[in-house]
């Protein structure tokens, strides 16, 4: 039950609903940075980079990239009116000093209670941590995309998450290509299931108790 190209842009522009005007979001690598190419025209945001952009927009067309512009993860930006640049340590005390409104990271597992996994797996070479750790703990809202089972068909929603962590108790929702759920003091409050799938996929693929919502909406 992979993610394919379709599901992707899907959970994408469903992460960008929850994205209002004047806000500033940061996009992780990954699914997270299709949300840029899902702002509606009117809504005016500052996308933040760790690598030291405030303002980056869509993704740029092909043949118009641009190999001094990119994001965190390498990848080419557009910038938007306004944008800035700045080094690192910026973009960080940015982050910590909490001006963040959103944001979007992936993840290899998410607990039940919002812990978030989403840096190593054991055995695997990484890079490091990056910013997750910062942007897990010092958002305002922190929003996950991710693909609802791993390869081998397992749950990546989990009473426990098996992983290392990169931030405890960080997660506010979670968008999979399954379902939208809600982080709450009482558990996961499942509030809108992905077409084609049922409540009782999304219970069936979710080792995490789930609860349900008054009205599941189906996207």
């Amino acid at each position: 039950m992979g993610v394919g190209v379709e599901s992707r842009n899907r959970i994408a522009q469903r992460a960008a609903k929850e994205i209002k005007d004047g806000m500033i979001v940061n996009l992780g690598i990954g699914i997270p940075t299709l949300v840029a190419n899902y702002i509606p025209e009117e809504v005016h945001v500052m996308f933040h980079a760790e690598n030291g952009i405030l303002g980056t927009g869509p993704s740029p067309a092909p043949g118009e990239e641009d190999p001094n512009l990119c994001n965190a993860g390498g990848y080419p930006v557009t910038l938007q009116p306004g944008a800035s640049y700045f080094d690192s340590a910026v973009a960080f005390g940015m982050i910590r000093r909490g001006y963040l409104d959103i944001t979007i990271l992936g993840a290899l597992e998410v607990s039940e209670k919002g812990d978030l996994a989403n840096w190593i797996v054991p055995g695997k070479r990484v890079p490091g941590m990056g910013g997750a750790m910062e942007l897990a703990q010092k958002a305002k809202k922190v929003i996950v995309l991710m693909n609802h089972v791993n390869k081998q068909g397992k749950s990546k929603i989990l009473k426990q998450c098996t992983l290392p962590l990169t931030a405890k108790e960080a997660v506010d929702l979670i968008i999979t290509d399954m379902a939208v759920m809600e982080v709450t003091k009482d558990g996961l409050l499942l509030k809108e299931v992905m077409s084609p799938y049922t409540v009782e996929d999304v219970i069936q693929h979710t080792e995490a108790e789930l609860i349900l919502a008054d009205r599941v909406t189906r996207l």
